[in-house]
């Protein structure tokens, strides 16, 4: 009697056992991760006339961008892109060139929505959390719409359109005319002094001007429109009566069409050096963790893992993930009063990411 109770426990064990086996959900997101690109941004002592020119022998310094690749990061861009920075205390400088034989614009309003010309654009967020973050739009024309967001529009976000740089200096030099589709252009270029000042009073505390090695989050995106030329004017191509979809060119891949993804943007590290030269980048040991937080919570609030959002309060989920060839990190999704949290961790941390997008570590 004995040994069959034994054996009995033993069977009941192992079935145990194999319950938990199976409840192990196992995820690759792999495909979802993105590795930010980083910018290591010297300091200028020189005054920056901004004409569009970048002359001044700080801009001659400060290296340029990679080139911008596809915001899916998969097509390669018709037109080369490429951007380079500097910062003093009272502005962050941007220069960018953008490669065009049909350079265009017809917007002239300040605040309207100017990617339905060609434009460049800035995002950024100071304080590198995904919410209270600027963007800069500007056409060829030098027309600028800049507005703020609180969060993300997928979690709800609105945009002000209220929010003004009143200090923004910008210029663009066209190289090649303006408005003309007799001829072949080839470039234009936008330089920008984006005042500081409002920019520090959307971080986190401390509010000051950054400091040596600190840390924030940029992207950049380029809106092309194919067109067509109707009485001796660029007007965007219809087919069937509808606009085609644009182009969209980025500095640091997105991989899916929408730039309001913030944790996938570049690192932007201030230097107080004059050059960037012998700076290092200060490497964030739990960016692959954190990015396979985020690739979680897209899955789950938008994506294929949906469904475990069916399931009563309280419910959990032990998860194997996936993220870079065998790598892997242990998660546990909760679902909770206001929707879910997933709790990650590795051998020297552990974050909890929640259905805003929420990151924290513990």
């Amino acid at each position: 009697m004995k040994q069959l109770l034994v054996i009995l426990i033993g069977l009941s064990l192992i079935s145990c056992q194999q319950k938990q086996e199976a409840s192990l959900l196992t995820i690759d997101v792999s495909d979802d991760i993105v590795i930010p690109k980083h910018y290591i941004i010297s300091k200028t002592n020189e005054d920056i006339i901004i004409d569009g020119n970048a002359e001044e022998t700080s801009w001659e310094n400060a290296k340029f961008t990679d080139k911008f690749i596809d915001i899916e990061g998969v097509k390669t861009p018709k037109f080369d892109t490429q951007v380079k920075m500097l910062w003093d205390e009272k502005y962050l400088y941007v220069y960018a060139e953008l490669e065009e034989p049909h350079i265009w614009g017809n917007l002239k309003q300040r605040d309207t929505i100017i990617y339905y010309n060609n434009d460049f654009e800035v995002f950024l967020d100071p304080s590198n959390d995904g919410i209270n973050y600027g963007e800069i739009e500007l056409n060829a024309l030098n027309t600028v719409w800049d507005l703020y967001l609180n969060k993300p529009y997928r979690i709800g976000g609105k945009a002000n359109f209220e929010w003004n740089l009143n200090d923004l200096k910008s210029a663009v030099q066209i190289h090649g005319t303006l408005n003309n589709p007799n001829d072949i252009d080839s470039l234009w270029t936008v330089e920008m002094a984006i005042p500081l000042k409002p920019l520090i009073g959307l971080k986190n505390a401390p509010k000051t001007i950054p400091k040596e090695g600190e840390q924030w989050r940029i992207n950049f995106s380029r809106v092309q429109w194919n067109h067509d030329v109707i009485n001796g004017k660029y007007y965007r191509k219809k087919e069937d009566g509808k606009y085609l979809r644009e182009y969209n060119w980025v500095w640091s891949n997105q991989k899916v069409i929408n730039m309001h993804e913030p944790e996938k943007w570049g690192f932007l590290q201030f230097t107080e050096q004059t050059t960037s030269d012998g700076i290092k980048f200060i490497e964030d040991e739990d960016l692959e963790i954190k990015q396979t937080a985020f690739a979680l919570f897209r899955k789950t609030r938008y994506g294929d893992l949906k469904t475990l959002l069916e399931n009563d309060l309280g419910f959990s989920q032990n998860l194997e993930v996936t993220y870079s060839e065998e790598k892997t990190v242990n998660a546990i999704f909760y679902k909770t009063n206001f929707g879910f949290e997933y709790k990650l961790e590795n051998e020297h941390s552990t974050y909890i990411i929640n259905q805003e997008g929420t990151l924290r570590k513990l």
